[in-house]
């Protein structure tokens, strides 16, 4: 019987695709003309995540798949891992006011894209195609490994998100809320007012 971690966790190539997602939004955030305090923190949050991330798949997904299929795509993706951590190394001790924090960013992510290409593209169809019955197990393996080793970066990833978060993007945010909850309790009271009417012209 499968475990309950096994039941509740994304497959490993849904969580890889997920991290993908995670670190690829962050950077869309980005931009030159942010404030100091919210580039540090989605190059901390983004920086963080990667590194995260590429721990798990040296861990649990590049072994699987290299049983099955070692290609020279998966035998480049370890030292590729290697290039983004020198990159956040330095980005970790620059001061954002250093002119080359911008271009040091963009660098990173140009090798994020890079790399998300290949595996979206590559790794993950062909473990979806290898792995099939591994998937589920592997998720579950993951997501213990992501809680062990999220767990003491806590407080950092906390300060991180919460200088990620402008008060632009909070109002933004607690307005598409508001709106939302307007336009759900509009549709169905809209509804009711609609039927009450037709009712009342029946009636005279």
């Amino acid at each position: 019987m499968p475990s309950l971690m096994s039941q509740l966790s994304p497959s490993v190539t849904n969580q890889i695709r997920l991290d993908h997602t995670h670190v690829l939004t962050a950077f869309h955030q980005y931009e030159i003309g942010s404030s100091a305090r919210l580039k540090r923190g989605l190059v901390d949050n983004v920086c963080l995540a990667i590194e995260i991330h590429a721990q798990l798949e040296e861990e649990i997904f590049y072994p699987a798949l290299r049983a099955v299929a070692d290609t020279e795509i998966l035998r480049k993706s370890t030292p590729e891992h290697d290039e983004m951590r020198g990159l956040i190394s330095r980005l970790r001790n620059m001061p954002v006011e250093d002119p080359a924090f911008d271009d040091t960013f963009f660098e990173l992510m140009r090798h994020v894209m890079h790399h998300v290409a290949d595996e979206e593209t590559l790794l993950l169809p062909a473990a979806e195609r290898l792995l099939p019955q591994q998937l589920t197990e592997l998720g579950a393996q993951m997501t213990r490994r992501r809680l062990e080793l999220a767990g003491p970066r806590a407080p950092e990833l906390a300060s991180s998100m919460a200088r990620a978060m402008s008060l632009g993007s909070i109002f933004a945010a607690g307005s598409t809320a508001l709106a939302g909850a307007y336009m759900l309790t509009r549709h169905r009271y809209g509804d009711r007012l609609a039927a009450a009417r037709n009712r009342f012209a029946r009636v005279i």
